[in-house]
């Protein structure tokens, strides 16, 4: 049996029943909830690890509660919306969602973004007693921990963010284009990839660079992409 355990959270019954036997059947455990609020509370209830999130519902909507989340947990986040534009999707992301689906979505496509959203949080790596630190100029990642500091602050980075704070340190100097981050890091073709990872990207500055617009880490590279200053 799966130990891992879902919190799908959506105001349609039918949905949350039909994504509860999608998964049950991938061997994971499902928690459910109808809106934002019950959703915090069954946070508190339960060992979550992964969360599917619908945006519009009543009471505290997806947007709203994902940045409640956010506060003071990083477990990955999964948007499930119906609206397909793409400035819902983009808020979605800044205030701390790690990856979104539309519906209707292809049951496989879901129970992909599901598995590799677990496996990036679950298998970041396993705890050897041997630490491997990678400095650059008063930006630490631990890898051993899976901690990102900046001149011994602990910074708050999601899955996804420190996956990308990861591949860009372990590459340093290296130009990454966008595709290529995200094909790194999500797994998967790099289409319309654009609006993804530039969100990511800000987010990431405004966690690790004490003046974001002009980054002292994290450049842009234009026209090509981004990189980790050595």
């Amino acid at each position: 049996m799966n130990p891992y355990c879902v919190l799908v959270v959506d105001d349609d019954k039918e949905i949350r029943d039909a994504i509860e036997i999608y998964l049950k059947n991938e061997g994971l455990s499902i928690v459910q909830a109808k809106d934002g609020i019950e959703a915090i509370e069954k946070l508190h209830e339960h060992d979550i690890h992964l969360i599917i999130l619908d945006i519009m519902m009543p009471r505290l909507d997806g947007i709203s509660t994902t940045f409640k989340i956010r506060e003071n947990k990083n477990i990955p986040i999964l948007i499930l919306s119906a609206k397909s534009e793409d400035t819902d999707k983009i808020l979605g992301l800044q205030v701390g969602a790690d990856d979104y689906i539309t519906k209707p979505f292809n049951p496989l496509e879901l129970i992909a973004r599901v598995k590799s959203l677990l496996r990036r949080y679950v298998s970041l790596g396993t705890y050897d007693g041997v630490e491997r630190v990678i400095q650059l100029n008063g930006l630490t990642l631990n890898e051993s921990a899976k901690e990102v500091t900046v001149h011994g602050e602990a910074v708050k980075l999601t899955p996804i963010e420190y996956k990308i704070v990861e591949l860009l340190m372990k590459n340093a100097g290296r130009v990454f284009s966008i595709h290529e981050i995200y094909e790194r890091v999500w797994k998967e073709p790099g289409y319309n990839a654009e609006n993804t990872v530039a969100v990511h990207i800000r987010k990431i500055r405004e966690k690790i660079e004490i003046d974001p617009k002009n980054p002292r880490y994290l450049k842009v590279v234009w026209g090509i992409g981004y990189k980790m200053e050595k």
